[in-house]
């Protein structure tokens, strides 16, 4: 499929349709070696090389962004009392297109950090969110009170039938899937591994459980682990064997 160079240019992530013409203008782009000026040069990013100033822009379709969210940030584009996760990204995925079609797989509240994921791929999107998939995710989990040995047992069992969780604002109430638990050396951290994602459903588990979250971090989706390189804030491209576990 060819579309107008400048368009490509502007969805690469050199600003607007107008700052792609600039761009043009000063010969700075060729296209399989030859110089072109003209803005609306056709161009099929599946056969054709495209180079600004030399560098080759990437022939990819869909972009697939893996962040470490930090606390304080809101899984949102927008808003007027917190940092969004969007304000983390630099300016080249700032552009009209990316505003348009970047968005995230699911959400974490805004004290929740780790896996976040940003994709212009719907399909992928849907696929990993629909109920029907069920997808899952895995959290580290600090708690207020210490679980003890004895008590473990338990636990597993009420997570493995389906916890009873209550209504919490205006959600309702609901009975969770199956949810498998992993216990660490240390009696007040776990892994939770769930495979819906219900509004603040971790923490309602816990609450359930007669306990209560004190740290919460998403560190693998499906079979996508967060890379432990990431500092809080920091994201990269997932690669193509990262895509193929999603």
């Amino acid at each position: 499929m060819t579309e107008r160079l400048e368009k490509i240019l502007s969805h690469a992530g050199f600003g607007t349709r107008k700052d792609a013409r600039k761009i043009l203008h000063k010969g700075l782009v060729t296209v399989n070696g030859t110089v072109v000026y003209a803005a609306d040069f056709k161009v099929d990013m599946g056969t054709d090389q495209v180079a600004v100033d030399g560098e080759l822009l990437s022939s990819e379709r869909d972009l697939y962004l893996m962040m470490n969210k930090p606390a304080d940030h809101v899984c949102a584009n927008k808003d007027g009392l917190h940092e969004t996760v969007f304000s983390l990204l630099e300016d080249c995925y700032r552009t009209p297109y990316f505003e348009s079609r970047l968005h995230l797989v699911g959400r974490l509240d805004i004290d929740t950090e780790g896996l976040l994921l940003f994709t212009t791929d719907g399909d992928l999107t849907h696929r990993l969110i629909s109920p029907k998939t069920l997808c899952p995710k895995k959290y580290f989990v600090r708690l207020q009170k210490a679980i003890a040995a004895d008590e473990r047992s338990a636990i597993e069992k009420k997570l493995q039938d389906g916890l009873d969780v209550p209504a919490e604002d205006n959600e309702k109430e609901f009975k969770a899937l199956p949810a498998k638990i992993e216990w660490t050396e240390k009696n007040d951290e776990v892994f939770l591994v769930i495979n819906e994602g219900k509004y603040h459903q971790v923490k309602r588990m816990f609450a359930a459980l007669g306990n209560f979250v004190t740290y919460l971090k998403r560190v693998q989706i499906g079979g996508l682990c967060l890379d432990p390189a990431l500092a809080l804030g920091e994201y990269r491209k997932l690669t193509a064997e990262e895509l193929e576990l999603l």
